[in-house]
């Protein structure tokens, strides 16, 4: 008795053989994002199998609300580097926020007005980086380097040393939370630290100027000939970038309960690693938000490991990202040539 093949297999190719087997094709743009979700899911294997409770609902819970200031950085962050930019002011501009609202509350003004406030300002130190680097033409890393320095300057004017934060409707704000299915903590910076990538993924994929970020990533002369508005564009990413900044400063001062000067230090090169941990590539054109929101989580369970260890040094933490943001790098190079 014989039965039917399938079309596919028994079909003849055109030189009348077999015709071959069709091979499951992904779309090169999602495999380094496939890769940090491969990362992703072996730490989780290696935590959940060497230590109790690693898989805990608390444990991913903490794992949000650690680094709901690092995500917002990553996602503002995401935006420069798409167009082929890099912005090394994240940092200093997270201090520069949480040590004005610090030093706004202690002064009187109320909750309601230092929180937009100590937002624009670093909308406000964005759109003098997007300034320096499209109408003055200097290049991405001087642009921000010097917007690095101004705004960690302008930290220890404001406030030489740590001013707490007791302001009450700021605590309020910042102690609120909830439980969700009674097991998962929300905390308030967890809740904001979501709208922004919601808004973020909106904003990038189903706008216009999302689509001019890519585009401009893809190749600037390109998008210029397509009569696509690059120079807006261009600045508008890091205003993007510094509003996300001032946010995520924000959202460090509600984790903190207090504004310091030397917040933040080292926290620009934590976003890039989490960005391209992320999948986007250092040359533009190539990412997504929710990538990056995924290199972040790594970056947390690495921390997570070490911590659960404890016999292992902290700075661990840095060894193995380092690594992984090479392996990263080689594979966004792989893919580069082969494009090309």
């Amino acid at each position: 008795m014989t039965t039917l093949a399938s079309s596919r297999d028994a079909a003849p190719a055109p030189g009348g053989g077999p015709a071959r087997r069709r091979r499951l094709h992904v779309d090169r743009r999602y495999l380094p994002v496939l890769g940090t979700v491969v990362v992703l899911a072996l730490l989780l294997v290696l935590g959940g199998a060497r230590y109790d409770n690693f898989l805990s609902v608390g444990v991913l819970a903490n794992l949000f609300i650690n680094n709901s200031f690092l995500i917002v950085l990553a996602v503002g962050m995401t935006f420069v580097i798409l167009t082929g930019g890099i912005d090394l002011s994240v940092g200093s501009v997270v201090a520069l926020s949480s040590v004005t609202a610090a030093y706004l509350l202690q002064s009187g003004m109320p909750a309601g007005v230092v929180i937009p406030l100590v937002v624009l300002v670093g909308s406000v130190i964005g759109l003098l980086m997007g300034l320096m680097v499209q109408v003055f033409e200097v290049q991405p890393f001087i642009a921000t380097l010097a917007g690095m320095f101004f705004a960690r300057g302008l930290c220890f004017l404001i406030a030489p040393e740590s001013i707490p934060i007791t302001d009450e409707s700021f605590v309020s704000l910042a102690g609120w939370d909830t439980w969700v299915g009674g097991q998962w903590r929300l905390t308030m910076s967890v809740v904001i630290a979501l709208v922004a990538v919601v808004f973020a993924f909106y904003l990038l994929h189903y706008t216009q100027f999302g689509r001019t970020v890519y585009a401009i990533g893809g190749g600037e002369a390109s998008a210029r000939l397509m009569g696509l508005p690059v120079t807006r564009t261009k600045v508008l990413v890091y205003v993007v970038s510094g509003t996300c900044a001032g946010l995520g400063g924000l959202l460090f001062a509600m984790f903190s309960r207090s504004g310091y000067s030397l917040t933040g230090v080292g926290m620009e090169l934590d976003a890039i690693a989490a960005v391209v941990i992320g999948g986007t590539l250092l040359t533009g054109g190539t990412g997504f938000v929710l990538g990056s929101v995924l290199g972040v989580l790594v970056l947390g369970l690495i921390q997570t490991i070490i911590t659960f260890e404890g016999t292992l040094s902290s700075w661990w933490t840095k060894i193995v990202i380092g690594v992984l943001l090479l392996i990263f790098v080689v594979l966004q190079r792989v893919l580069t040539v082969r494009r090309s």
